[in-house]
């Protein structure tokens, strides 16, 4: 048992994990990291193709990261924010992130991860609407194969089963409505504008159905991260937003995933055209050296709750860490490095490589196809390239990848609809594209064999 690898299958319970095979085969323990690398227990070195879950956007261990956290905690270790108290990183972090809002935002409000954020998010639209007296509007819509949190709500949204299945998630007030993937859903011959109409037009009748009067907002991630990395199709955004105004639903932008530079803009929002009425961050906002999300609302937002604040007194809720100090101090500095070293002009830069590197695996015999923006992208396994038939479930073809991609030096992920995501640290450089999509090549030529020997291709 003194084996690091038996302790952790002794001891630990490992978030979003085949619990039956880790209990079986054990775990990857990664002990350092630096730049776009990190380090096994072995020494072994890997490209992180994922920056750690889409987070580490600086790369791993800044050192001015590293020296602003060591010298926030020596100036403040931990206070609070409840009852009127405040701390100076995050009055200047909340001025700084509106500044850079895509939208006007009022306020912004600090939790710790994306789902506490989104979270949060149900709970302002709701206290909202009945701030404004309209109680009946409690009703969220998210979109299939959307990826939003795994706390109670936010397990709610997300519209992949994995994350709801097994867990009685409470999701009677959350609509699904579809999925913006063209290549998977547009009908044979359907043009992807007609795609974008048919969408559109089933938001509406879901709307119709339901009543706009009992729905208080829409959620929705610019790009569709864990759901496939599903770029949205030219238009649907600007049709989603129409249908939104005209029935007096609230627009949430989860930018999670796509804030700070991901899809090539500061917010997934500006590469997308979306003005929202409120947004979620996290990730990106610390470069995951420390864990912060926030929530940037609209003024008509603050204006209600600060009139109800008027009647009912306390605003009840928010988090113990929530804008804790040293955090604050971090995802500040962080935003300061991202500007002091151009990384938008880095990525507008590399990008245009990554995706030519990403977009020529749709030549290969797997994949059915590939797709992306800015530094984030995905690859999607078909059985069948003509017809677009994938891959029966339980062949797992993409996971078998994926451990091949571990073989050759390379950490990525699988995501839904049988396909693998990219989304290096925003720092990778075009030579480390090169390598790292190597390295990718080798392990699906592995799976190419594989798949063949199995049977599952001719």
């Amino acid at each position: 048992m003194n084996s690091p690898y038996a302790r952790d299958i002794a001891h630990v319970l490992h978030p979003t994990t085949d619990l039956a095979r880790h209990a079986r085969e054990g775990a990857q323990i990664i002990v350092r990291g630096q730049g776009i690398h990190v380090y096994d227990l072995e020494g072994k070195a890997y490209i992180e193709g994922m920056a750690g879950l889409w987070c580490a956007a600086l790369g791993f261990g800044e050192e001015e990261l590293i020296a602003e956290a060591a010298n926030a905690m020596r100036t403040l270790s931990f206070y609070h924010n409840f009852a009127g108290k405040a701390v100076l990183p995050v009055i200047d972090l909340a001025e700084k992130l509106k500044a850079m809002a895509p939208f006007p935002a009022s306020k912004v409000f600090f939790a710790n991860s994306g789902s506490e954020g989104n979270d949060t998010q149900v709970k302002l639209a709701r206290y909202y609407n009945n701030a404004r007296g309209k109680p009946a509007k409690k009703k969220i819509i998210a979109r299939e194969r959307g990826y939003h949190g795994v706390t109670a709500a936010a397990a709610a949204l997300t519209g992949i089963a994995v994350f709801r299945d097994g867990f009685d998630v409470a999701s009677g007030e959350v609509l699904h409505t579809d999925c913006p993937h063209y290549y998977r859903y547009g009908a044979p011959g359907e043009s992807e504008a007609a795609f974008v109409a048919r969408l559109a037009g089933n938001l509406e009748k879901l709307i119709a159905r339901e009543g706009a009067d009992t729905i208080a907002a829409f959620i929705a991630e610019p790009v569709m991260g864990g759901g496939g990395v599903i770029v949205p199709p030219a238009g649907y955004f600007e049709a989603v937003q129409r249908i939104l105004k005209r029935n007096d639903i609230l627009f949430i932008a989860d930018e999670v995933i796509c804030g700070f530079g991901r899809t090539g803009a500061m917010f997934g929002c500006e590469t997308f055209g979306i003005v929202p009425d409120a947004m979620t961050v996290a990730k990106g906002l610390s470069s995951a050296h420390l864990p912060i999300s926030a929530v940037l609302i609209s003024e008509e937002i603050f204006a209600r709750l600060l009139d109800h604040s008027e009647t009912a007194g306390v605003f009840g809720h928010g988090f113990t860490y929530g804008g804790h100090p040293v955090c604050a101090a971090v995802a500040l500095r962080n935003l300061e490095l991202f500007e002091e070293r151009d990384i938008l002009g880095h990525v507008a830069a590399v990008a245009p490589h990554f995706q030519e590197r990403l977009r020529a695996f749709a030549g290969h015999a797997l994949i059915g196809d590939a797709r992306g923006v800015g530094l984030m992208g995905a690859v999607e396994f078909v059985a069948d390239k003509a017809t677009r038939k994938q891959f029966a479930a339980p062949a797992g073809v993409a996971a078998y990848c994926v451990a091949r991609c571990v073989d050759h030096g390379l950490i990525t992920r699988t995501v839904a609809g049988d396909a693998v995501a990219f989304a290096p640290p925003l720092i990778i450089t075009r030579s480390e594209i090169d390598e790292m999509f190597a390295r990718f090549a080798r392990a699906l030529d592995d799976t190419e064999r594989w798949v063949r020997a199995t049977g599952l291709l001719p």
